[in-house]
């Protein structure tokens, strides 16, 4: 039984310290904003699919939550938050959450170990989220399952563990990572990157067939909607307490967005002159991506420079799978771990110590702005280990997979052909998709396919029409 008491003031009074209710209240309404995101992240990328693969994604989201959650409170938050961690990973003194009830938190002594705990439990299920959306169209769903599981054990943990524990090498050195530059972004768009090499090109790459436009543009929006309203709790949330350096917090996550989707939709349209939608949300995800480490630290006028080089670099990022020949998909390696790179590098430039203590806690040297100058030097050196490790590990956990015949990833041909929507979940996203142009002979594929739409047919064949139609008549004929 928990031992509590309030005190005068209304606060949360236990053994082990006081709790103030309103940073407990602020940090349990953040962890649902970021919630909202994990699904946000399966719209986005369903509408950025064909249609016979929407469904998918959509599912893999809230999967992702269930498996995370399950992991989370076996061992992960054990493994990436005990307090007798080792400088890369955790032990298991808190196996399946216990001793840590009342527990104060390593990240504010005003909130409890438990509300600190499923706050960070949200940001363990989006990072593998994000990370198999390079899955896109080619893969078999059971074993996502397990590599779920895996990926977070061995390669999400221990990166969280050396950020943002007190034991941690980068977070004894000095790393600045506010809500999750290396933890989330970096080790998920690297993950992505060395999911997409190992799966190889989806059929038909290097051809138009794959030339489509984005099958939902209103699922793309409103995935963005969701992603940005959620980061709102994810950085602001970060502070831990209802304060103003959580308000600092929402304020530069709101305009790095801004000026990054706006960035983003202005190179695009130097070359279509078009106002692109999907061009503005890439923008703002990108914005928001590169403000995540730097959201605690830096203040208003830099993260417009956040904004701006998030848009731009992540934008001409994406050319580098043309590049190296890659195909990944969802350009996730592009926008989430150059982006995170982008951001930690500006982390290091621009961070203030009077940013970070006005919580009237924090006490930081602070980056270039502070003349700490030393600090860009640490900033790229946790960017480049989160990023190797990340490419390691997940690149060995799908090797380790593919030899396990039950846990291969790469769906055969046919699954590809007629969608992992159909083959793998007998259920869809839509009342009808069609998938004529899937069936097409090889050689086909450029005689009648025109840029832009995903399906270039959405109807059955004449002859197919007059077969059941037939078949329908047939029927009401012997019915009474």
């Amino acid at each position: 039984m928990v031992n509590v008491t309030y005190d005068s003031s209304g606060d949360l009074v236990s053994p082990y310290g006081v709790y103030n209710l309103g940073d407990i209240a602020w940090t349990l309404a953040s962890t649902a904003l970021v919630f909202i995101m994990i699904p946000g992240v399966g719209f986005f990328y369903s509408g950025l699919l064909r249609r016979k693969n929407a469904l998918s994604m959509i599912y893999l989201s809230m999967m992702t939550v269930a498996m995370v959650s399950f992991q989370w409170f076996f061992w992960g938050y054990s493994l990436a938050f005990s307090s007798t961690a080792s400088p890369f990973i955790g032990n298991l003194d808190n196996f399946a959450l216990m001793n840590m009830l009342d527990q104060p938190s390593d990240g504010s002594p005003r909130v409890p170990t438990i509300v600190f705990c499923v706050f960070q439990l949200m940001f363990a299920a989006i990072t593998p989220m994000i990370a198999i959306g390079a899955v896109a169209e080619r893969s078999r769903l059971g074993p996502l399952l397990v590599f779920v599981f895996v990926w977070s054990t061995l390669v999400y943990d221990p990166i969280a563990c050396w950020t943002w524990n007190p034991k941690g090498w980068s977070y004894i050195l000095g790393g600045l990572d506010f809500a999750g530059g290396t933890p989330v972004h970096i080790s998920s768009g690297t993950a992505a990157l060395a999911i997409s090499l190992y799966l190889g090109k989806r059929r038909g790459y290097g051809t138009v067939r794959l030339a489509y436009k984005p099958h939902n543009t209103t699922y793309v929006i409103l995935g963005t909607v969701f992603l940005w309203f959620g980061w709102f709790g994810f950085n602001g949330g970060s502070a831990l307490s209802a304060n103003y350096r959580a308000t600092e917090a929402c304020i530069v996550t709101n305009l790095a967005a801004s000026v990054g989707g706006l960035t983003w939709m202005l190179w695009d349209w130097r070359l279509e002159r078009k106002w692109s939608a999907v061009g503005f949300c890439s923008g703002a995800i990108a914005g928001l991506v590169a403000i995540t480490p730097g959201s605690g630290f830096v203040g208003t006028p830099a993260s417009v420079l956040f904004g701006f080089m998030a848009g731009t670099v992540c934008n001409f990022a994406t050319h580098l799978k043309f590049i190296f020949k890659f195909d990944d998909t969802l350009d996730i390696f592009a926008s989430h771990a150059i982006g995170g790179i982008v951001g930690n590098i500006l982390t290091g430039l621009f961070a203030q110590s009077s940013i970070a203590g006005a919580d009237g806690i924090t006490s930081i040297p602070g980056g270039w702005l502070d003349h700490n100058y030393r600090q860009l030097g640490i900033q790229l050196a946790d960017s480049a280990s989160g990023l190797s490790y990340s490419f390691v590990m997940t690149t060995i956990i799908l090797w380790a997979m593919h030899y396990i015949p039950f846990l291969r990833l790469r769906c055969d041909e046919e699954t590809e052909m007629l969608g992992v929507d159909d083959e793998e979940m007998g259920e869809f996203a839509y009342d009808y998709v069609g998938i004529e142009a899937e069936i097409l002979p090889r050689q086909e594929y450029n005689n009648d396919a025109t840029s832009g739409n995903r399906e270039v047919h959405h109807s059955v064949s004449t002859s197919q029409e007059i077969k059941h139609e037939k078949a329908a008549n047939a029927i009401s004929a012997v019915q009474p």
